[in-house]
């Protein structure tokens, strides 16, 4: 079934006064206060470009066991139509049991056929069922004699996009390297070059939030994965997720089509043991300044 964005827009307006009668004592927080507004502009003409999407995140408390549950939504322009972007995270879960928790949240709202509205259901569902997850995390705690190491897998992805300029794209690359427990960088310009490494699910989830919704001219050129039993930490190449900022090479006369000098770039990945990446994202083989 299509439908338009004008429809699908009426619809989460309709969803978010539901959970705002739900949740009377600011449980809802909303990433722009002005979103549910700037649509309802929008829907009756007062506003010609698109607004951005709602993104908020609701507090969930759970009375057995006595635990909170952040739920992140993000809701694209044509949900219910398309799938709805939901992430569930707890202090009191770890990586592996918030992985599991996710897949099964996310395994239940792909039961719902497009047009259905799903947050509520998901907001059900945890209430529900989440509480199998921390009592499968309290009996992995117990002490066991038979215990192993759990082994992880930490991953770097080396991302390419033939620019990066606009700030709140910038910003939101950013807030998801800050907000997830991952390091790396990120050179604006012309091309743009990501870098994400940690924990494999960190990663993906930093992937999918960069890119969703509909960010085209980008791809992952290069992953780079090893199983670990401990933190990652001495896997780390970069300390922190940072903005790369380097000389535009050349004057093109346009504030917005300048090359990034990748002279300077390639010294910066000498400098990260990460030499060899330069032919991968550019095809050009690197030349060392000591032959």
């Amino acid at each position: 079934m299509s439908a338009s964005v004008n429809e699908s827009l009426q619809l989460q307006l309709l969803e978010m006064e539901m959970l705002f009668s739900m949740f009377p004592n600011q449980e809802v927080k909303l990433e722009d206060v002005n979103a549910p507004r700037n649509i309802k502009r929008y829907l009756e003409g007062a506003r010609e470009a698109l607004p951005p999407n709602i993104e908020f995140v609701i507090t969930l408390q759970i009375e057995e066991p006595k635990v909170t549950i952040d739920l992140q939504v993000t809701m694209p322009h044509s949900y219910p139509y398309v799938a709805l972007q939901l992430f569930a995270r707890s202090s009191d879960l770890d990586r592996q049991q918030q992985l599991l928790l996710n897949n099964g949240l996310a395994s239940y709202i792909g039961t719902f056929d497009p047009g259905e509205l799903c947050v509520c259901a998901a907001i059900q569902w945890l209430q529900d069922n989440s509480a199998s997850y921390f009592l499968s995390r309290k009996l992995e705690q117990e002490p066991s004699a038979q215990a192993k190491p759990v082994k992880n897998t930490f991953l770097r992805m080396w991302i390419y996009s033939h620019h990066i300029y606009q700030q709140d794209l910038r910003k939101k690359i950013l807030e998801a390297g800050k907000r997830l427990d991952v390091t790396g960088f990120c050179m604006t310009g012309k091309p743009g070059i990501i870098c994400v490494e940690g924990f494999k699910e960190h990663c993906e989830e930093f992937w999918h939030t960069i890119r969703y919704p509909n960010w085209k001219h980008i791809s992952c050129k290069h992953t780079e994965s090893t199983e670990t039993e401990g933190n990652g930490k001495d896997l780390r190449l970069f300390h922190s997720f940072e903005e790369l900022l380097l000389e535009a090479h050349g004057d093109y006369g346009l504030r917005n089509d300048y090359h990034m000098n990748l002279g300077q770039f390639l010294e910066f990945l000498k400098k990260h043991k990460s030499e060899h990446v330069f032919q991968i994202l550019f095809g050009i083989e690197s030349k060392s300044s000591d032959s």
